[in-house]
């Protein structure tokens, strides 16, 4: 952006403070550019903001300060900002807000200098103290990166003289680096997997329109082992060497650090790395070489869609139907409608890569809006598992069991055959239910309508909706009868248990995100088991995503009947979707694998679809189903969360909105409730849900804007509007 504001002239600054509009500056000594990350005067603070354009002067020009300094990097580019504004006007954020997920980097106003680093050193510590012994644990923990002496004192939990002394000994190394420091360049000579013929052909179909900045999306759909990844990595390759950079979004950060490996196997480099668990120092220096065209290729979480890309050529987003893709708090969006946006406004390509992929992108791609390249065949001998249901109704179970005879017969067989075995149940901790069996009551949550959930590997009740966590009780809270407090159903870790005593000479892994303190830590187990050190997996959903086990060749799904039913509209889809993935970590290598779904229902719709294997059968299915319906694909809705510490309060107001919904009406659109949303009261405070569902070319977003503008948030009340929901709780 090339406009230039001279000394003195009025420029309109938008902060990332809760203001709704921008703020009138005058241009620091020397002028600034439109687009220029400032620090400007707000009352007694100093706060960050950007140059949007020329000031309104609808404000008393004599009482108009100036901005304090322009910082030391890039300016934002016009796409960025456009991307920013139409992303507010899509989600109706405020736009300060989505100017906060752009500016999530400490120091970004700090000039370029040394600074001391910390990593691991070759010595030993004299003595192994706790304190000692939980810093070289963070070290080993976050592998190669550095810390500041302040992040590595907090992540350990010490104070900065146990780091020094460290240092002292020689266990920790104290280094003078560069605070930001470009990235290596990837060896684009470096030749990747031989691919297979499918393969080739849609490699070279995503390798085309780099260079002429040429938008457009492809929807790559393949079979579970088909090589998604090999292939879109030859885009990323192109990309990179149009000059172009890449960015590849992940669902899980568990998933990032085996990104990584390949990424560094394949190019000689580690890409840059942006997600929560990334250090502070880190996430600066990635944010300022992304901005400068240092960073070739990002591979991280949604957030890093907010990165100040300086010519972004790439977006792929793995996985693109899985719902963490979804933003449930803050700024409310889905990071593959968003990529698509992004994409459209900077002339770059998209990639969406899944073995099941969402309606939403299915039913782009019939219509012809997306390209579709499919691979139907798994890579080298591997083959699709065989699908089978075990009938829950003929099986004969003992109460407290959830494995049946059938499956443990199966797994039993894979044993004797060195093989391994994954045991499936999308639940997290040891049981859903605590339950006293003397009064009857169960153990809920303080702050929440939800019931605590037993970690017994933890020995706490923890929340799964706030996280609220405490030490498991021996006494009834409710009527302090003791020893009375009983599990009810099964979660991983009482399957583990249930595993443990079926198969005793077996070695079980547990992999749940409850049960590692680090993604790094989460890593290391998934290379053990691939390595073949656990015979037996029990996992949630975690096992679903991306993991090659090569020498699993079973896999028992305990309960596949759990997400069918509900207020859902896509409750089928994620079963689909849910039971295709995990089922497809069998049989990845030479010996084939089975897939067993223990179901209650095995003439269901959609269970028959999943045994059958027809996926386009059961797309076509379920559009026709929501068509019919006028749901998302093909129509449209939002979700309204009013809340308050006040329940009154919160369902007045909706009762309010319910009443005058003249604007809605207008562009044909019918309101749903008010009523208290399904889980009703989160962190101490009162939910009360309105649905609004319009025709798919109905212009939803303004009419919004128009019904919710009388409505005053006064005292506790919060509103949230969710365009395009995926969660209904």
């Amino acid at each position: 952006m090339d406009t230039h504001f001279n000394t003195g002239e009025l420029v309109a600054v938008l902060t990332t403070q809760p203001l709704r509009r921008t703020l009138d500056y005058r241009a620091p000594e020397g002028g600034c550019f439109a687009g220029a990350f400032v620090e400007v005067p707000l009352g007694p603070r100093k706060v960050l903001g950007v140059v949007w354009g020329a000031g309104a002067g609808d404000y008393d020009v004599s009482k108009v300060r100036s901005v304090i300094r322009v910082l030391d990097v890039p300016s934002m580019r016009e796409e960025m900002q456009t991307f920013l504004s139409r992303a507010a006007d899509y989600t109706l954020t405020p736009l300060p807000a989505m100017l906060r997920l752009a500016t999530r980097a400490p120091g970004l106003g700090d000039p370029p200098s040394m600074r001391k680093v910390y990593r691991r050193g070759e010595g030993q510590p004299d003595r192994a103290t706790a304190a000692r012994t939980r810093v070289l644990e963070t070290l080993a923990t976050y592998g190669d990166l550095s810390f500041t002496l302040k992040e590595l004192a907090d992540q350990a939990g010490v104070s900065s003289s146990v780091v020094k002394g460290l240092v002292a000994q020689g266990a920790v190394r104290e280094e003078d680096a560069p605070r930001d420091v470009p990235f290596p360049r990837l060896d684009l000579a470096r030749s990747g997997h031989d691919l297979t013929a499918d393969q080739e052909a849609a490699a070279q179909a995503l390798s085309q329109g780099f260079a002429e900045e040429r938008y457009g999306t492809t929807l790559l759909q393949g079979v579970t082992g088909s090589g998604k990844t090999e292939v879109y990595l030859e885009a990323v390759a192109t990309a990179v060497e149009a000059g172009r950079q890449a960015l590849v979004l992940l669902p899980e950060i568990a998933l990032t650090e085996q990104f990584l490996t390949r990424i560094e196997a394949r190019f000689g480099a580690k890409p840059a790395e942006w997600h929560s668990g990334v250090t502070m120092t880190e996430r600066r220096r990635v944010w300022k070489m992304v901005a400068t065209g240092d960073a070739q290729v990002v591979v991280g979480a949604r957030s890093a869609l907010f990165l100040p890309y300086q010519r972004l050529g790439l977006i792929v987003v793995d996985e693109e139907h899985d719902t963490s893709y979804k933003q449930e708090d803050g700024v409310l969006y889905n990071a593959r409608d968003m990529a698509v946006l992004r994409a459209s406004i900077c002339g770059a390509r998209v990639v969406l890569a899944s073995a099941t992929p969402s309606l939403e992108s299915w039913a782009n791609a019939q219509d012809g809006k997306y390209r579709h390249l499919r691979l139907t065949s798994r890579f080298g001998p591997a083959v699709l598992p065989q699908m089978q249901a075990i009938d829950m109704r003929a099986e004969s179970l003992p109460g407290g069991r959830w494995i049946s005879p059938a499956l443990q017969r199966a797994v039993s067989a894979r044993l004797e055959r060195s093989e391994q075995a994954l045991l499936f149940i999308n639940r997290r901790g040891y049981a859903p239910v605590t339950l006293c069996r003397a009064c009857g009551q169960q153990i809920g949550c303080d702050h929440c309508d939800a019931r605590m959930v037993e970690h017994r590997f933890l020995k706490r009740l923890v929340c799964h909706q706030c996280g609220e966590s405490r030490p498991m009780p021996t006494v009834c809270p409710h009527c302090e009868a003791e020893d009375r407090l009983s599990a009810v159903g099964p979660g991983v870790e009482r399957l583990t248990e249930e595993a443990q005593a079926l198969f005793p000479d077996a070695r079980v892994a547990t992999l749940s995100s409850d049960l590692f303190g680090s993604a790094r830590a989460l890593k290391a187990e998934i290379e053990a088991i691939a390595a073949g050190e656990a015979d037996i997996i029990v996992g949630t959903q975690l096992v679903a995503k991306g993991h090659n086990f090569p020498n699993l060749t079973l896999v028992g799904v305990i309960d596949a009947d759990l997400s069918l039913h509900g207020s859902d509209p896509r409750a089928a889809e994620r079963t689909f979707q849910l039971m295709q993935q995990v089922a497809g970590r069998a049989g990845r290598a030479e010996a084939p694998g089975t897939a067993m779904l223990q179901t209650y229902q095995p003439d269901h719709a959609v269970i028959r679809a999943i045994l059958g294997g027809d996926q386009e059968a059961f797309w076509q299915a379920e559009a026709d189903a929501r068509r019919a319906a006028g749901v998302p694909p093909f129509g449209r809705l939002a979700g309204i969360i009013l809340s308050s510490t006040d329940l009154a309060e919160a369902h007045d107001a909706g009762a309010a909105l319910a009443r005058n919904d003249r604007a809605l009406r207008e562009i044909g659109a019918q309101v749903f409730g008010p009523a208290p949303a399904p889980i009703a009261r989160v962190r101490g405070r009162h939910r009360i849900r309105l649905l609004v569902k319009a025709d798919k070319a109905a212009p939803l977003q303004a009419a919004l804007a128009r019904w919710i503008a009388p409505l005053r948030l006064r005292g506790e009340l919060r509103l949230a509007i969710d365009i395009d929901p995926q969660s209904f709780l």
